[in-house]
């Protein structure tokens, strides 16, 4: 077990876990690795105990045994994390969120649901079959929806459908003194008292952890189409997307891949795309006719800026072996390299500015020693880079993101546009929110003034 807490503390804490989960609650050395890292390069951090609550009355007692013992908590979804999120830094207890997966309910008509915390992407998507509805948020994992609001995540679709943000109406929180609260409401706008809900999404399990979600759902499109779309360069690629968004083309998705993403893309999914910079589009609309329209003026667009043409993906099989595709670029950049470590950072920019950014850090990643790609939601000037790295490389895979982000901040943007902060980013928030930040941890004394809440991640309070 961890040296960081006393063994007598942490064996006190397993008797009273035991007394309600049983054999949910582990210290096994297997368990604990399994949930001493998510999918970064950052160091591992390893819990003392692991707990797999079914009922956000389980979690809250957990609260209250780690309370009273003084033990960290970190909570635990699909653990596709990038940025650390799921380490336990300085141990404690980790809670897994597995088994809190219930769909409690689904509204057609008001068009929201509400879903435990380990509910996956996938499994609500599924769960919404048949109904007209669907839940667009789509990271590239099948991450669990409470890690997604903790993480403000989005997705492919977030031009169109937006993030986390703006697609949680309310959550159920457990804080750091066991308390449970309600924020939000399934009414679409609210007046009423300081916006909780919001302050929540994001926060990354440092100010209590989510244990239930309603979600905003969304009308599955009556007509839809995609294309493919190669280009000579990353400028005109850029510039087409620019222009799509200031002349308000109906577009649900833009992705951006260099010629580096699009060699794995190939290799790893069997397509035959063009090795050049590419633009991935579809279209969304409640007629062909409005989708056709929409795809038209993008393809001029494109034109005007270099296209090498659209390539159509008219069919439903099409479209979901070119998204799937798209959701496997990890798998696929790591396949370039196999045994090697992959760094993978993101920032966002503002659209106007995103064309430099892309071309500037496809110029810094050229003259480095280490292969890496770059894709991107490149329709709200979000984009990430893979770096596939040996042993001796990582300080210089560390350098060239510090840089990264120092370019994207210096053009108006932010260190991260959904990968969170978690211990990784850290280090850039001062430069973002200035004096700001000291009203986070503000926040953060409030709610969690022993600072047991993921300690380590986002700000540092002690």
């Amino acid at each position: 077990m961890a040296t960081a807490h006393n063994i007598s503390a942490i064996e006190a804490a397993m008797g009273e876990l035991h007394d309600f989960l049983g054999d949910r609650v582990s210290a096994g050395e297997a368990v604990r690795e399994q949930h001493s890292h998510g999918e970064s390069t950052h160091p591992p951090g390893m819990p003392d105990l692991v707990c797999f609550p079914a009922t956000t009355e389980e979690v809250s007692r957990i609260a209250l045994v780690s309370a009273r013992h003084g033990l960290p908590i970190v909570p635990f979804g699909a653990g596709t994390s990038l940025e650390g999120h799921v380490h336990a830094l300085r141990g404690g207890i980790s809670i897994d969120m597995s088994r809190m997966n219930r769909i409690l309910r689904v509204s057609i008509d008001d068009m929201d649901a509400t879903v435990e915390a380990g509910v996956s992407r996938k499994q609500l998507q599924q769960a919404l079959d048949n109904t007209g509805l669907t839940f667009f948020i789509d990271p590239g994992a099948d991450a669990t929806l409470g890690g997604m609001a903790a993480t403000r995540a989005s997705g492919t679709t977030a031009v169109r459908y937006g993030t986390m943000r703006e697609n949680v109406l309310g959550l159920t929180v457990v804080l750091a003194d066991g308390r449970i609260i309600h924020t939000g409401t399934r009414a679409r706008k609210s007046s009423a008292g300081y916006d909780l809900t919001r302050l929540f999404v994001g926060s990354e399990g440092t100010l209590g952890i989510i244990t239930e979600v309603t979600l905003r759902l969304h009308a599955q499109p009556e007509a839809v189409t995609a294309a493919i779309c190669a280009f000579e360069t990353i400028e005109g690629a850029v510039k087409t997307v620019i222009e799509a968004i200031q002349l308000g083309v109906a577009v649900a998705r833009i992705e951006f891949m260099d010629e580096h993403q699009v060699d794995a893309v190939n290799r790893y999914s069997h397509l035959d795309m063009l090795l050049k910079p590419t633009l991935l589009f579809e279209f969304h609309g409640v007629s062909q006719a409005s989708v056709e329209e929409a795809a038209q003026m993008a393809e001029q667009l494109a034109s005007e800026h270099g296209s090498l043409g659209f390539q159509w993906q008219t069919t439903l099989a099409d479209r979901e072996r070119l998204w799937k595709a798209r959701h496997d670029v990890y798998y696929a950049t790591r396949a370039l390299r196999p045994g090697s470590d992959l760094l993978t950072t993101d920032v966002c920019v503002p659209i106007s500015r995103l064309a430099e950014c892309i071309v500037a850090t496809r110029a810094d990643l050229d003259s480095v020693s280490f292969p890496a790609v770059m894709v991107g939601h490149v329709g709200d000037g979000n984009f990430h880079v893979q770096c596939l790295l040996g042993p001796d490389q990582i300080e210089e895979a560390n350098q060239f993101a510090q840089r990264l982000v120092e370019r994207a901040q210096a053009m108006g943007g932010t260190c991260t546009g959904e990968h969170g902060v978690g211990s990784g980013k850290k280090k850039y928030l001062y430069a973002e929110h200035g004096e700001g930040l000291e009203v986070m941890r503000a926040i953060k004394r409030t709610l969690d003034p022993d600072n047991r809440m993921n300690p380590g991640k986002v700000l540092d309070v002690d």
